[in-house]
């Protein structure tokens, strides 16, 4: 007779919170405000309140839902061995009925409160983050971070679609520079962790094609994301407060890259330019959209 399986403990709403990457989102949520604070029409401070809390909502159950479907490979990975599933604080259907049901929420009140365009490609965005990047490209493709990264570029849009009930080809150049930011700020730490993804079984970059390739594609892809973050000044899109910090802070990343691409040491340290520029592209994103506020509230 086969013994029953003991049930864990309740989990803690500590875990719960861990299931929704609070740190990831921070970033999701910020770029979102951004995107809703640039446009040109305002938005009543309740709405807008209601926008972002939707906005982190829908980033929430996508990270629980990522985590519940990689329960697997967190096991395996000391990055993510500590997670509530992997770690056995929580029951797997647990995260599965947490992540749906705050998906469902935040997708009905953002079409409900707001408007239906926003809670579209907020739709959009978890669908995509959880059936495309988590459950097809993860584990059977190098691409995966580069087709899958448009799930972490969708913020701005829903945020200027919140505010105005559509989207612009400013919200699509933000679109465009989180897309393409995503290899190489991802690579950079997979360059440095790369053996947690090797005995994970997920085929990086740097586990399938090696570290010289990856450098290269980070040195590659940050030639059109600077493209995208400094087009918006003299596409007369922003003015110059946006403008300089774009142009200042994008070189600062591409002298990064640059070193990194070329294989660049300092010392005896490991990975010392990779850590940079992994450390340096979030201070990067955060810095620029706040400077895309600036500009538009300074103007």
């Amino acid at each position: 007779m086969t013994p029953a399986t003991p049930l864990l403990p309740p989990a803690d709403w500590r875990d719960f919170l861990a299931l929704t990457k609070p740190r990831v989102m921070t970033l999701v949520v910020f770029t979102g405000l951004c995107g809703m604070l640039a446009a040109p029409v305002g938005i009543d401070p309740v709405l807008g309140f209601t926008a972002i809390l939707c906005i982190a909502l829908g980033a929430g159950a996508a990270g629980a839902l990522n985590q519940w479907y990689e329960a697997d490979i967190d096991a395996v990975m000391k990055r993510t061995a500590q997670r509530p599933l992997p770690a056995g604080r929580m029951e797997r259907q647990s995260a599965l009925h947490f992540g749906v049901g705050l998906g469902a929420f935040s997708v009905i009140l953002m079409g409900l409160a707001v408007n239906l365009a926003a809670a579209a490609i907020l739709a959009v965005s978890i669908l995509f983050y959880v059936l495309i990047y988590t459950v097809w490209l993860k584990r059977r493709t190098p691409q995966n971070i580069v087709i899958g990264g448009a799930a972490g570029a969708f913020p701005p849009l829903i945020g200027w679609a919140a505010a105005t009930g559509e989207v612009a080809l400013l919200p699509l150049l933000l679109f465009a520079l989180v897309f393409l930011w995503t290899p190489p700020h991802f690579w950079a730490l997979a360059l440095f962790v790369k053996t947690d993804y090797a005995n994970a079984g997920v085929p990086m970059l740097p586990v399938v094609a090696g570290e010289a390739a990856t450098r290269r594609q980070i040195g590659l892809y940050t030639i059109p994301m600077a493209a995208a973050a400094v087009a918006p000044w003299p596409l007369g899109l922003t003015g110059p407060i946006y403008g300089v910090v774009a142009v200042a802070l994008t070189a600062a990343f591409c002298v990064l890259a640059a070193l990194v691409a070329a294989g660049a040491k300092r010392g005896g340290t490991p990975m010392f330019y990779e850590k940079r520029l992994f450390a340096y592209s979030i201070l990067y994103l955060f810095v620029i959209f706040g400077a895309l506020v600036v500009d538009r509230w300074v103007a």
